[in-house]
């Protein structure tokens, strides 16, 4: 028996009047994902517990079966993982995104764009570099992910930041947050070493002049230690592979004992390699593996940038491009497989951020011949479902025996 989780991440959505009254999800032809929820059972789980934030890394935690009350420390110390950064007992990790600030002066400080126009990996490992070079010291030290998403490992004490996600204050004044780094005299130096460092730098210069948004600051958040968890080895006795773009994901994966696949041309949004992460799991179960886990990050993106067009086009190549391919090899390869179908959270793009609403999942079983749900795989037909059945989910570890028929 092979056993799969397939996320497209941040999915979820609310009806849009550009949409005819629709949501993405409802737009969107995804003729596989909608074969598998009719023939396949259809619930609600709630991957965000009361009182948590409603990010990637908490809602795929619980989606790997760790209770984030019981394991979350943070963002960050997972993309450390997936980057082979051991941090030691007197070190913090935080996640250093390149920004584009609108800061005419540090009383005036508004988030342009999150993500610095989606800067490509190879400009932003120059930039850390420079980074590393001119800025860093025995407390800061920077290191490269990707795209917009860096690293930065600090030492020793740190102020009481109150550190925000920049892609929830997309088009918003951040001069409140900007200025709590601001007031502790180390983090300001730091602050300003980078902005002079970045303005200057030949990548920035050469994206002004394409007309693309310049990484002219970073913005640190998701501060946290390194966690501990049992491997789902020892949990589940299965072996098997993450696979994703992000470095948040490949941290989970390697909390969870998993092989992280790193596959060529991942990029984390619409111009992803999608065949070749679609391949990258049909050959980790026909080499012997129990269990993949696939995330695309394309759809949150759409959702963070408020794009309806680009988020129902994520959503079709989700369909088209992984679940489609990977279900058709199963199933020509006669593989007895249990598949669930997901988001970790919700992205609207009225409100350009996540939400913690509880997400629809389906659960196919290559081995059942009657239809159960008989729905189509959408927010509104998996609500009205739960509220026929009552059959929501609450709780990481349920959501994992339920997969694993424990």
């Amino acid at each position: 028996m092979k056993y799969l989780i397939l996320v497209g991440d941040g999915m979820g959505d609310f009806p849009l009047d550009e949409l005819g009254g629709r949501t993405p999800l409802e737009v969107a032809a995804t003729p596989t994902i909608d074969e598998l929820c009719r023939n396949g059972e259809f619930f609600l789980n709630h991957t965000v517990p009361d009182g948590y934030p409603p990010g990637s890394d908490v809602a795929n935690l619980s989606l790997l079966g760790y209770a984030p009350e019981r394991f979350y420390t943070g963002r960050a110390p997972l993309e450390a993982a997936a980057m082979n950064i051991r941090l030691a007992d007197d070190e913090t990790a935080f996640r250093c995104n390149f920004v584009t600030l609108d800061r005419p002066d540090d009383n005036h400080v508004t988030m342009v764009d999150f993500a610095a126009g989606h800067i490509s990996t190879v400009e932003g490992h120059e930039l850390i570099a420079a980074l590393e070079r001119e800025c860093a010291d025995d407390t800061f030290h920077f290191h490269p992910g990707v795209s917009y998403r860096n690293l930065v490992v600090v030492r020793g004490a740190y102020p009481d930041l109150a550190t925000v996600p920049p892609h929830d204050w997309i088009d918003k004044d951040v001069t409140a947050h900007w200025q709590r780094y601001l007031g502790d005299q180390k983090w300001r130096n730091l602050l300003l070493r980078v902005s002079a460092t970045l303005a200057a730098h030949p990548v920035n210069r050469q994206r002004i002049r394409d007309g693309k948004n310049p990484a002219n600051a970073v913005w640190l958040w998701g501060e946290g230690k390194m966690p501990t968890a049992p491997t789902l080895q020892d949990r589940y006795h299965i072996r098997g592979s993450m696979i994703s773009a992000v470095d948040l994901l490949k941290g989970l994966g390697v909390i969870a004992g998993l092989t992280v696949v790193n596959v060529p041309g991942a990029t984390g949004y619409l111009d992803t390699n999608y065949e070749g992460k679609a391949q990258a799991a049909i050959a980790a179960l026909a080499s012997g593996q129990d269990f993949v886990f696939v995330h695309l990050e394309a759809p949150d993106e759409a959702g963070h940038q408020g794009s309806a067009s680009a988020k129902i086009q994520a959503i079709q190549d989700f369909d088209h491009r992984i679940v489609g391919p990977i279900i058709d090899a199963l199933r020509a390869a006669g593989t007895e497989f249990r598949v669930v179908v997901t988001m970790d959270h919700f992205t609207p793009i009225s409100l350009r951020t996540h939400t913690s609403d509880p997400v629809p999942a389906l659960l196919y079983d290559s081995r059942e011949t009657q239809p159960k749900s008989g729905r189509r795989f959408t927010e509104k037909e998996c609500l009205l479902h739960d509220q026929q059945h009552n059959n929501s989910l609450s709780g990481a570890e349920i959501f994992m025996d339920k997969l694993f028929c424990r």
